[in-house]
């Protein structure tokens, strides 16, 4: 074996035997997690300029995905302040081709749209203003996904279950064999209640990895990709790396 299969390989070897630990070391970087969440330590982090708020590790995650896949559509629900379609974007341009980012939001704040408008890789964006879950934002997206030959999703707006289960079947029969659906925020279900926001509306039992798991009860085209969350172990993302099997 030359030396690049080996040290392949070895990356396998060693993500299997994270994973045969996995409970135990999820139980650390839970309580990790949960510490650095009351310094909102997610928002520290940008791309290219823009707020990304997404942890490092699932950037990196991301950014294999995408080089693995080579997706030339990347459709993403929740823009906040952009820092994660400039991400999407640029990995496009690298990759070279016509790639392409759509944004979704039901309010795109006047400064975040400007930041991203002027920002060199806007060239490769397009935003639709609008909820994520209305047919006529739907009718739109499947406008730009036309003739496209390989599509990802990212799903990262309300985190209620009702809400990203409608985003699910929406969005997922886009997705491409082969290509990913991103789920963010799973981790809501894995956080004691008492540590989350009493402001938002999601909660145990009503948050995204609740909306995955009833989505996967009647969708065996899509698959949990496990050896993600065990090769990165620090994630938001928990069961949220769905691959498109068939």
């Amino acid at each position: 074996m030359d030396d690049t299969k080996q040290f392949e390989q070895d990356v396998k070897d060693r993500i299997k035997k994270l994973s045969k630990d996995a409970e135990e070391i999820k139980k650390h970087t839970l309580n990790w997690g949960c510490q650095l969440g009351g310094y909102d330590y997610v928002m520290n982090f940008s791309w290219m300029g823009l707020p990304i708020i997404q942890l490092p590790q699932d950037i990196m995650a991301i950014q294999e995905i995408i080089f693995r896949v080579k997706p030339d559509l990347i459709i993403e629900t929740g823009i906040a302040r952009g820092g994660s379609l400039v991400f999407y974007a640029s990995m496009l341009e690298l990759l070279d081709g016509d790639g392409e980012v759509i944004g979704i939001d039901i309010d795109i704040r006047s400064h975040n749209y400007e930041r991203i408008v002027n920002h060199p890789m806007h060239k490769r964006i397009s935003m639709i203003e609008g909820s994520s879950t209305d047919e006529r934002t739907l009718d739109k997206v499947k406008a730009f996904a036309n003739n496209k030959k390989c599509i990802m999703v990212c799903l990262d707006s309300s985190h209620t279950h009702e809400h990203v289960l409608k985003e699910l079947n929406f969005y997922a029969p886009l997705v491409t064999k082969g290509s990913y659906c991103i789920v963010c925020d799973t981790i809501i279900e894995d956080i004691p209640q008492e540590l989350q926001n009493p402001d938002r509306p999601w909660r145990i039992g009503n948050n995204p990895k609740t909306a995955v798991w009833e989505f996967l009860k009647n969708h065996q085209e899509f698959t949990i990709d496990g050896d993600i969350e065990h090769k990165i172990v620090i994630t938001s993302n928990y069961d949220g790396y769905l691959k498109r099997i068939q």
